[in-house]
């Protein structure tokens, strides 16, 4: 276990700014994070789990409280059948990594997740997804430990009640488990997902694997999001809106172009990149924030930016999209004060 006081982590989260922590602290055993959970230090001050940090906003230059990291990096084939295997993945395994481990050895099911900030462990708490397929549909169960009394407990995912970008865990039962493990049911024989957004157009050939769908969605991925050594940033920072069929259609009268996807009979979702661009905020600044130019839905630290800057330009174009569209936006990106 590692505990550092006073702990800058600019490195430690994927917007990069000038931000410390009053403590970090980092466990590799369950047995230590249930240790500290009984102890002084998380008895009397804040604390935070966190992973990666690419979801994150930390809306001060000082946190004065502790940050959680897990370094739980276990990787475990639980069991197997002629057509599927579940596989436990500790929380602190880098989420990419992950995906690349599947696809390698050809199990199908995350490869349209590639490319995605973050650890094993966020995964299953902000149900992440990209192009057509969401991380609940390879979670199996959830382990973790209750906050209040150090039991653990596993949630099966139906108990999960997962969401778009949404789960228990962040609603219901936020801040009362801290995820150590999840165990994911991953298939043999893949069925591809390639009908969302321009996946297909970027493949060709009629033999399409999991690897190719990696590559492919790898490729759109770095095409539109700064890498981390260019920018700062937490990658897409609003969620799609998703909206009445209703008030889509008004809309539409107004607005033809405005693209959508179907989420059910009665609910459309509208990408929330293209109403941003739409309000003329491709490239603007605000202080050392930028909304990216190759994509209006990710804020960047173009310029040492600071907290402040990339809450005020994140509200700014929330009150312009309410007030061209009436759609509310939300930012999927975590605020920690």
């Amino acid at each position: 276990m590692r505990i550092e006081e006073n702990y800058f982590i600019q490195a430690l989260h994927t917007f990069r700014m000038p931000v410390y922590a009053r403590w970090f602290v980092e466990y590799d055993r369950v047995d230590d994070l249930v240790s500290l959970l009984h102890s002084d230090l998380l008895q009397h001050h804040p604390f935070l789990p966190m992973g990666g940090g690419s979801n994150l906003l930390f809306v001060h230059e000082h946190y004065n409280g502790v940050l959680l990291h897990s370094a739980i990096r276990t990787v475990e084939l639980l069991s197997e059948t002629d057509s599927e295997v579940f596989i436990k993945v500790g929380a602190g395994v880098v989420w990419d990594d992950f995906v690349a481990h599947c696809v390698a050895q050809g199990w199908g099911g995350a490869e349209n997740l590639s490319y995605i900030p973050g650890e094993v462990g966020a995964s299953a708490v902000q149900n992440i997804g990209a192009y057509g397929v969401e991380v609940k549909d390879i979670i199996a169960e959830v382990e973790t430990i209750e906050i209040a009394t150090g039991q653990p407990r596993v949630f099966q995912n139906a108990e999960c009640e997962y969401g778009y970008r949404s789960s228990i865990f962040k609603h219901a039962l936020k801040g009362k488990y801290i995820v150590t493990a999840v165990t994911y049911r991953l298939q043999k024989h893949p069925q591809l997902h390639l009908d969302y957004g321009n996946l297909r157009s970027s493949l060709s050939g009629d033999h399409i694997t999991i690897a190719d769908v990696r590559r492919a969605v790898i490729d759109i991925r770095r095409s539109k999001l700064p890498e981390p050594d260019e920018y700062g940033s937490a990658g897409s920072f609003f969620m799609n809106p998703v909206i009445p069929v209703e008030q889509y259609e008004q809309l539409k009268v107004r607005f033809p172009d405005m693209p959508h996807y179907a989420v059910d009979e009665a609910h459309v979702k509208v990408p929330a990149g293209w109403l941003i661009d739409r309000c003329g905020w491709k490239g603007k600044e605000e202080g050392g924030a930028a909304v990216y130019e190759k994509q209006c839905l990710v804020l960047i630290n173009k310029h040492n930016a600071r907290p402040d800057d990339v809450v005020r330009l994140a509200e700014k174009i929330r009150r312009s999209v309410q007030e061209t569209y009436g759609i509310t936006i939300n930012p999927e990106v975590n605020y920690i004060g």
